[in-house]
């Protein structure tokens, strides 16, 4: 099954929805992902600040939350499914933005590929790792 959904939830921006659909399915067969089901729900800082709290115990802003939804009784070598909902925080993107001197658009793929990865195994908690997801965020970037 491939299905992506994308929900927005209580934001002003405008989202190129069909062009980020199309873009997604490109990284994820880039990725080797051949079944996936995907969730990502774009919302305000107050909406993922109150996740953040309930679901991790983080009492602060994040620009995006990742829950994995997958089997995980498949083989790690397959990693071929993928199942997920991604929380993005369109406040955040457009904060790190501006704050990284970037186009909206590109940061909010970033973020959107940072979900991916880490349904893909990767973490970020040790600076090691937060390279390997930089390095792992900006080949998957370029992909069209």
């Amino acid at each position: 099954m491939q299905e992506i959904a994308i929900n927005i939830s209580r934001t002003q921006k405008t989202l190129p929805e069909e062009k980020l659909l199309k873009w997604l399915s490109t990284v994820l067969k880039h990725c080797g992902v051949q079944s996936y089901v995907l969730s990502y729900t774009f919302m305000g800082d107050e909406e993922i600040l109150k996740m953040n709290i309930e679901y991790l115990n983080h009492d602060y802003y994040t620009d995006i939350l990742t829950f994995d939804l997958s089997n995980h009784e498949q083989p790690e070598t397959t990693n071929k499914t993928m199942e997920g909902d991604i929380y993005i925080s369109i406040d955040r993107v457009a904060d790190n933005a501006t704050k990284e001197n970037t186009p909206f658009i590109n940061e909010l793929k970033r973020v959107m590929v940072h979900g991916l990865l880490h349904l893909l195994g990767y973490q970020d908690s040790t600076h090691q790792e937060k390279e390997q997801m930089r390095n792992e965020e900006s080949k998957l970037m370029s992909i069209s």
